[in-house]
């Protein structure tokens, strides 16, 4: 995890608004690399692939039957994961469009997706309280695979995977080499869990208008963040740009920043309404200082640059 280095500015200039969604928009990431593209899933039951630079809308992957609520692309750009209401997690193929596995076995709402470094293998948390590891390496099938979840053997790139136990208190950390399982009892549900990029520290969300940050190794509380409105929807905040600050939207259309290591919220305090209903999820580029990404629950997803 970065030291703080001082005040930062946040991306809070629009650059464009997406708005091709009908209806509220649950999830916005931004592609592997350079990060030149997003994919935003909602209510509409499609996932939807986006130039963020120009506003266009590229392609559009229909085969949900309700609502999407988590996206993960993997460290190629080649597939993504994405999950809902089907309790059924689907992994793409993003040049053809079409699904190449999905993967059946949870009992209600998968609310997170994410893979592994190296996408071998992929994890998934659902409102039936179970989270289920799924081994993706290939098999000798020709058609679309349907398979349970199942103990495996990943490389060693993929040895540990921290996800949010849906609605519940609880944040999970799982060592995939070892088969253990760690759970932190937080004291109030939980809705997005992200590690820093050392994996030493957890940034937890809680429907206690509080933002906690957690280190990873032992359970301890380092930090909380607090001011904005979040208490009856789920709203996912993220690392600001080098992991000196914490993002997060709230249910008033603000988005609020703090600096990591004092806690203090950055200027403007408070922050400006920028979507019309709660902010569903909020994503900082993964190397530019001056750009982020908004979705909200007003149907749109909203480009923030500085300049």
């Amino acid at each position: 995890m970065a030291p703080s280095r001082g005040p930062q500015t946040l991306a809070r200039k629009l650059h464009t608004t997406l708005d091709n969604h009908r209806g509220p928009v649950h999830v916005v990431r931004y592609a592997r690399g350079s990060a030149k593209y997003i994919l935003s899933g909602g209510q509409d039951r499609t996932v939807r692939l986006w130039n963020p630079d120009s506003g266009a809308q590229i392609k559009s992957f229909e085969a949900h039957g309700y609502e999407v609520l988590s996206i993960s692309v993997s460290h190629d750009n080649a597939k993504f994961a994405s999950s809902g209401g089907d309790r059924s997690v689907f992994v793409w193929d993003v040049a053809t469009g079409v699904t190449t596995r999905r993967l059946a076995g949870h009992m209600g709402k998968v609310h997170v997706v994410e893979f592994n470094a190296d996408a071998s293998v992929l994890a998934s948390g659902s409102y039936d309280a179970t989270i289920r590891l799924w081994d993706l390496r290939p098999v000798r099938r020709s058609r679309c695979s349907t398979r349970p979840a199942m103990p495996c053997k990943p490389s060693t790139s993929a040895r540990r995977a921290s996800l949010p136990v849906p609605w519940t208190a609880t944040s999970a950390q799982y060592d995939l080499r070892k088969g253990e399982l760690r759970t932190d009892f937080v004291g109030q549900p939980v809705t997005s869990v992200v590690p820093s990029a050392d994996a030493t520290t957890l940034l937890v969300a809680t429907l206690d208008s509080h933002v906690r940050l957690f280190d990873a190794a032992t359970g301890k509380l380092l930090n909380a963040f607090t001011g904005h409105a979040h208490m009856s929807y789920r709203c996912h905040a993220c690392f600001g740009h080098e992991e000196a600050s914490v993002v997060c939207g709230d249910e008033n259309g603000q988005v609020w920043a703090w600096d990591l290591v004092d806690a203090a919220v950055l200027q403007p305090n408070p922050p400006p309404k920028v979507h019309n209903k709660v902010i569903t999820w909020t994503e900082h580029h993964p190397s530019e200082a001056g750009e982020m990404i908004t979705a909200s629950a007003d149907g749109t997803v909203k480009v923030w640059r500085q300049t």
